[in-house]
């Protein structure tokens, strides 16, 4: 199995087609890929459901299996783990350079090997996101710490060991990371600071399940007691809360009639909040589905993106292009990454009306997008470009949608399926 870094294909979309129908929100990426990266932890069997489809996941698949794990597909979305005896403790540059959630995979071959070996990491051109709180947490439990020809080395072969541990900076990856590391490690861990995401506090029920001794998720200050050795288990993995919020943003800017299935909404209160800001309601017509409702006029907001429980910069690209479309100015304030606005100028090329002043993007309104050749500059841009494409006049080409393969399980097959006409088409360099 392999996994091309990057596709030479391209996204056409013949817009502003009438969508009707059912979308269904996939597993979410950023919960499948730390569960996977856990199974690393037992040499138990670990059987994981609702895993997406996903590039990230397929590359995070290959990872493991450099490393001498077994991963077996063994239903539609289920996946079978195993890593009795590691044939490699090295994540090489190859795949780790295609995600940067490849780092994820250290703590927990440190703390069950005493050993780990992972090239700096890769993925979206979106900002610094450096690993030093990683390393430092690690150091603090007894790990020895190299960077050398482009790979960082940790060694414990005594074992790691629990330590005390705040993070100066909130961070996912960082707090998935040491809570990893941290359950087989001698003693008591408390790591304040932690960041709240659902997919951390999933994580720890699942470690939990494994036999973890974890109190504290979902707060800043998290606290894990090591155990021996862990056990294997059985585990779903949430909805893609960030899909979820790209169908309903998708959802209020066209005419037609969509039912978001498997919608988390207990994951989504903020953003609902500001959807209802902005003229935009969330009906369940169903246990697990919601439909959009929404005002004549939409207005204008001001976001300010911040880590969880508030406004995801995962959805910023999204709701953006939604903010074209209101009556008045909104104003967007990107506070997690220093380089998140290269969606800006391709929305401008479909007729946006957004300027950049410092880390704040002031989006007024316009009466229509034109379609145009644009690119996917990230993951979550890639998401804005499509839902762009899909409410503009004549025919959009999205570049570069690699990035949309990798975090939005079979979109253009979710689209057909709900009326949009759109298709895949080979690029000539």
């Amino acid at each position: 199995m392999m996994v091309e870094v990057e596709s030479k294909e391209a996204l056409i979309i013949e817009g502003q087609r009438k969508l009707e129908g059912v979308l269904k929100v996939s597993g979410a990426k950023n919960s499948a890929l730390p569960k996977i990266v856990a199974t690393i932890l037992t040499d138990k069997e670990v059987i994981l459901e609702n895993v997406p489809d996903l590039l990230d996941v397929k590359t995070m698949h290959l990872l493991l299996e450099d490393i001498g794990a077994k991963v077996t597909n063994i239903d539609k979305n289920v996946f079978s783990y195993s890593l009795s005896n590691p044939k490699s403790l090295q994540a090489n540059y190859d795949l780790v350079s295609r995600m940067r959630a490849s780092i994820l995979v250290l703590g927990p071959m440190v703390s069950r090997f005493g050993y780990g070996e992972v090239a700096l990491p890769g993925g979206c051109l979106i900002g610094a996101r450096p690993v030093d709180l990683h390393l430092k947490a690690l150091e603090s439990m007894g790990a020895k710490i190299k960077i050398e020809h482009g790979y960082i080395k940790a060694y414990a072969p005594k074992g790691l060991r629990g330590a005390h541990i705040f993070f100066d900076k909130i961070t996912v990856t960082g707090t998935e990371n040491i809570v990893m590391a941290a359950v087989l490690a001698k003693g008591r861990t408390v790591i304040e600071n932690a960041a709240l995401e659902p997919e951390i506090v999933d994580l720890c029920k699942m470690l939990k399940k494994m036999g973890a001794d974890i109190e504290g998720e979902g707060t800043h200050r998290i606290v894990i007691n090591g155990v021996d050795s862990l056990k294997g288990t059985n585990h779903r993995v949430i909805p893609d809360r960030i899909e979820a919020g790209t169908f309903a943003v998708l959802s209020a800017l066209t005419e037609g009639n969509i039912v978001i299935e498997n919608y988390p909404s207990e994951y989504l209160e903020y953003v609902d909040e500001v959807l209802e800001k902005i003229g935009i309601y969330l009906v369940k017509v169903g246990e697990n589905r919601v439909t959009v409702k929404r005002d004549k006029v939409l207005r204008p907001v001001n976001i300010q993106t911040r880590e969880y429980p508030l406004f995801p910069t995962d959805l910023q690209a999204q709701f953006m292009t939604l903010l074209c479309f209101v009556e008045g100015v909104s104003e967007v304030t990107e506070n997690i990454f220093e380089n998140r606005f290269m969606h800006v100028p391709e929305l401008n090329r479909l007729g946006a009306n957004i300027e950049i002043v410092g880390r704040t993007a002031i989006v007024r309104p316009v009466s229509k997008f034109s379609g145009a050749d644009v690119r996917a500059t990230d993951l979550r841009a890639s998401a804005a470009m499509v839902i762009a494409g899909l409410v503009a006049e004549g025919e959009t080409k999205i570049h570069n949608i690699y990035h949309l393969d990798r975090g939005y399980e079979h979109i253009d097959h979710k689209l057909m399926g709900i009326g949009a006409k759109v298709r895949r088409e080979t690029v000539e360099d």
